[in-house]
């Protein structure tokens, strides 16, 4: 029987500016840095989670830049916030580069898009209060 989710990949062209975004962007910790035969295995999550996000090296364009002014679905990772406007700020302030000039309320909540370096979408999420 399945009884967790291990490694979720997310693919880049530079595995030291993706760990850059990851880390000093978005705050999630480095969790394994191997190298070996087949490449370097990088890994990073949030603190406190047993989810780890694989970083794995792949040829250029491997991104996928949202499409501005149309909807788009979530990005290949979505991270939950207690209090998404607050981490906005304090992201914006570190450099992270959003779709969006603000959050924005849903009926779920609210969201926001992050944007990394090689054009990876990153879900931000808080859920509404029941």
């Amino acid at each position: 029987m399945l009884t967790n989710i291990m490694y979720v990949t997310i693919y880049v062209t530079d595995l030291d500016r993706a760990l850059e975004f990851y880390t000093e962007g978005l705050g999630l910790e480095k969790r394994i840095d191997f190298s070996g035969r087949d490449g370097r295995f990088l890994t990073v999550g949030v603190p406190d989670s047993p989810v780890q996000i694989l970083l794995w090296s792949l040829a250029a364009a491997a991104g996928q830049p949202g499409n501005v002014g149309q909807q788009a679905a979530p990005g290949p990772l979505i991270l939950e916030s207690d209090d998404l406007r607050k981490d906005f700020e304090i992201l914006r302030q570190r450099g992270v580069t959003f779709e969006e000039s603000e959050p924005v309320d849903y009926p779920f909540g609210v969201r926001i898009e992050a944007v990394d370096p090689d054009g990876n979408r990153v879900s931000l999420r808080q859920q509404r209060k029941p």
